[in-house]
């Protein structure tokens, strides 16, 4: 197992990201928004400096986070050429930054989890777009119609491509309501199509905490994902800040420096809890 970092939970400024994931013994760094631009939305000119940055501090890509199919089911044209321009630029982003996958959601849930609808309307979308050999990772999302693998399975059942995986992020199903206890049954379900893994802390759906101090079991996890041969990321998501909780609209939209800002200190003192869970027997 690797261990990462989502640079926005650190720091707008990318080199500062990238300089403290380095000094704390991490290998990669997972890329969202830097500079106060959407990752959907980086430019040439920021994925070159992105890549010139990490390969200054001898880091790998770990992944790349748009918020592809985070929004309402489409029920217009509008909101199908939205998905569709969101789905298309992250996977131009992606090719430029050499990542390994960009993970994709299932559309903002308007009560019921309703997944094999939400695979519907993603088959039909992936069936006019040219992926060009980058990964896609369905993420069990908090708000979306996969808050659990249950779901996720679900999902991937009726969208009928072998070649999607899971992007696990037990803390999203602990905070969505659906999956209070996603460790171990859910991840036993699971664990096969498991490629990447996102880690935060739950305070029950109040908000998120210190690593360590929620409702996750995390050195218990990570010791199964050892003894488990798991080979891919675990990335941290801090979503803690020391001196305030992230809003609503913070976790739906997470870039920029209103959801930044104060979350060096935070995520330095979460690598440092992961780093050593990481590693204990």
């Amino acid at each position: 197992m690797r261990l990462a970092v989502i640079t926005d939970e650190i720091h707008q400024d990318i080199g500062r990201a990238c300089a403290v994931i380095r000094q704390l013994g991490f290998g990669g760094a997972e890329i969202r928004s830097m500079n106060e631009t959407p990752p959907h939305r980086l430019t040439a000119v920021q994925v070159n400096h992105i890549n010139h940055t990490l390969t200054e501090n001898g880091l790998a890509t770990a992944g790349f986070c748009p918020p592809v199919f985070k929004q309402a089911m489409p029920s217009t044209d509008a909101g199908l050429t939205r998905a569709h321009r969101t789905l298309t630029n992250s996977i131009r982003i992606a090719k430029g930054l050499g990542a390994p996958h960009i993970r994709i959601f299932t559309f903002y849930r308007a009560a019921e989890p309703n997944p094999k609808e939400a695979a519907r309307v993603v088959h039909d979308m992936l069936s006019t777009v040219d992926t060009d050999g980058v990964d896609l990772l369905v993420e069990t999302g908090t708000r979306t119609n996969t808050p659990t693998i249950r779901h996720v399975l679900e999902f991937l059942e009726e969208l009928a491509h072998d070649d999607i995986g899971i992007l696990w992020d037990p803390g999203n199903s602990v905070f969505s309501g659906w999956g209070t206890q996603p460790f171990p049954e859910e991840y036993e379900e699971g664990r096969s199509l498991i490629r990447h893994i996102h880690v935060k802390d739950p305070d029950g759906q109040r908000g998120y905490v210190r690593l360590g101090d929620g409702d996750l079991p995390w050195p218990h996890i990570l010791r199964r994902l050892r003894d488990d041969g798991y080979e891919g990321w675990v990335s941290l998501e801090t979503h803690w800040r020391f001196h305030r909780v992230l809003t609503p609209e913070q976790r739906d939209t997470p870039w920029g420096s209103s959801f930044s800002n104060d979350g060096f200190e935070a995520s330095v003192e979460c690598m440092q809890r992961l780093r050593e869970m990481a590693t204990e027997r």
